[in-house]
């Protein structure tokens, strides 16, 4: 069977085809989470405003004008949803539990031993201290790149973007992020600093 796109598969959905909106919800799930993760920052908090936001896509689908702008929009109701969440809920955020970074870093397996696991773990805090100091635009990117490993495709589709936009910003956000994480260097205390980073 070949691959419907985003328009098919609205017209469907609006048709009563509910394994249509089915197929744009599996298609679009690692974006959505993404962009809910960027905003909230907290991985069961970014769970449940992906599912809210996908509840609202299907009930408000026949406000779209346009199907072959689905993923743009399903953005733009993620970053509502988002927003809205955090209006009515943001004193809760620090009761959540962060996204695991195991789930943001590749590790090596358990020869590297407890020392070796606090560096990386020490590695990935930095890491993600330099990712939520990028500019705005940027970050989203490099976490529907690097945390979800979406494609430039998948990315562009989803946010509007063109690819070679996306492949810009990554490369903006690639060199930004080497600044940040080579020109800090460890304070005395060894806190609220960056480490160079060593190859």
């Amino acid at each position: 069977m070949k691959r419907l796109d985003d328009k098919q598969l609205v017209a469907r959905s609006l048709r009563g085809k509910t394994e249509a909106f089915g197929e744009l919800v599996k298609r679009y799930q690692g974006s959505v989470y993404a962009s809910s993760y960027y905003y909230v920052g907290r991985y069961g908090v970014a769970e449940d405003v992906a599912q809210m936001a996908f509840m609202a896509a299907y009930k408000g689908l026949g406000q779209l004008k346009d199907g072959e702008n689905f993923g743009p929009w399903l953005k733009g109701i993620t970053s509502r949803t988002a927003a809205n969440w955090l209006r009515r809920n943001g004193d809760r955020i620090d009761n959540e539990t962060p996204v695991p970074l195991g789930k943001a870093l590749v590790l090596e397996d358990a020869r590297i031993g407890p020392s070796g696991h606090a560096e990386r773990n020490e590695l990935g805090e930095q890491i993600q201290r330099a990712v939520d100091a990028l500019p705005e635009r940027y970050r989203l990117i490099v976490i529907l790149r690097y945390l979800q490993e979406l494609s430039y495709a998948e990315i562009a589709e989803f946010t509007g973007e063109s690819k070679s936009e996306v492949r810009g910003i990554l490369q903006k956000a690639g060199r930004k992020l080497r600044d940040l994480l080579s020109e800090w260097d460890s304070s005395s205390e060894g806190e609220g600093r960056w480490r160079p980073v060593q190859k």
